[in-house]
């Protein structure tokens, strides 16, 4: 009888859970653990046995255990997949409260998204030269920033739950505050899922100023479909309707509609690398009669991805296209406007301890027009803490 012997009750445990008796597993592998507690091996498969038996809550506390060591990074990145797992099963049981504090501080070096350009010629005036006022010229500012919120997630059947939440977001530029901004939205919804596949759809609020105005206030609608393919790949697709106001600019009132979809993929093996594509298209209609050069057609693509490298820390990067088709003549500039806008974004992660955050990030924006101020580029570097609560 070899009962108590490490090698032997973990072999013995191993070959219980392969076998589909996750009990017989779990007595086996406790005597490795009382034995032998820092065998961290054992530690994962007993978690994976407690899952087997249901016992989720001691499940996702052993795979912590295990996570916290800073075990390989395919383990690390394969218990992460258990742990997400767990999530997901428990969430739909129970109201969860999540919420988040961050701080930034980071250089930009256009704040006002100007052309580079102090003179431009006007065809309306026979070609005349106008000096832009400096503010209308790109400005480079040192800034700090804040940002908070929360969001809610209450389940009144095992398929139906309602949703909600409240962001907020401030800039506080170094020298140019007549660009300082500030952000707040919210959102409140309903979620429906049916085995591989889930419904949304969400009434959305927001509310932007620039130098402590109101500049613009939205109210729309999101609706979306998302299905999981299988365990490591989902695809979805969505509708977006927003009001735009201007408090003040009513001439730039408008209605915005935008049908998407996208395709995401966890790839596995090494780095664990996460990859999506998407695409839209849609228009914001002008609210105003003889304002046609207001509004736009839209369509764009969107790509990127995240790989880890350590339990601690992930690279990610995005790049997007987007191109706008405007509907009359500029009164100014004599032509109808188009525009191709590309954003690339890349940065890092890094979780020191758990529930905090360091993001270096750097990105920068491309818009091509054939109106001269609105032709422009930008750079933006960051680095942001924040602080999860869950």
């Amino acid at each position: 009888e070899r009962a108590g012997d490490p090698d032997y009750d973990y072999r013995l445990g191993i070959a219980a859970l392969d076998s589909g008796k996750p009990n017989e597993a779990i007595f086996a592998l406790e005597r490795v653990l009382a034995v032998k507690p820092d065998h961290l091996q054992a530690r994962a498969e007993i978690a994976r046995a407690y899952l087997a038996t249901g016992e989720t809550a001691t499940s996702k506390q052993e795979f912590e255990t295990v996570k916290q060591q800073d075990p390989p990074k395919e383990v690390s990145a394969t218990i992460q997949k258990f742990l997400d797992a767990i999530e997901k099963a428990t969430a739909g049981e129970r109201t969860t409260v999540r919420g988040y504090l961050e701080a930034a501080v980071g250089a930009d070096s256009n704040v006002n998204s100007a052309t580079g350009s102090s003179q431009v010629a006007i065809p309306a005036f026979g070609g005349a030269i106008a000096t832009l006022s400096a503010n209308g010229v790109k400005l480079d500012d040192s800034y700090a920033g804040a940002a908070g919120g929360f969001n809610v997630r209450h389940p009144f059947s095992p398929e139906w739950a309602v949703f909600g939440g409240v962001n907020f977001n401030q800039r506080i530029n170094s020298s140019h505050d007549i660009f300082d901004t500030k952000g707040l939205d919210g959102n409140l919804g309903v979620s429906l899922t049916k085995g591989d596949d889930s419904y949304s759809a969400a009434l959305q609020l927001s509310n932007f100023e620039v130098d402590n105005n109101r500049y613009r206030d939205a109210t729309g609608l999101t609706a979306q479909w998302m299905r999981s393919l299988d365990n490591s790949s989902q695809v979805s697709v969505y509708l977006q309707y927003s009001e735009l106001r201007y408090p003040g600019q009513n001439v730039r009132d408008a209605d915005r509609t935008v049908l998407g979809a996208a395709y995401a993929r966890a790839l596995g093996g090494a780095y664990a690398p996460v990859v999506y594509v998407g695409g839209y298209a849609g228009e914001e209609a002008e609210k105003q009669a003889n304002v046609a050069y207001l509004g736009h057609q839209l369509i764009g693509a969107r790509a990127g991805g995240e790989m880890s490298i350590n339990p601690k820390m992930k690279l990610f990067g995005s790049a997007s296209l987007e191109s706008r088709d405007y509907g009359g003549q500029e009164p100014l500039f004599l032509v109808s406007r188009g525009d191709t806008q590309a954003d690339l974004r890349v940065g890092a992660s890094y979780i020191p301890v758990p529930g905090w955050t360091i993001t270096p990030q750097l990105s920068y924006t491309r818009n091509d027009s054939n109106i001269v101020i609105n032709d422009y580029d930008r750079t933006v570097f960051s680095i942001s803490l924040r602080r999860d609560f869950n």
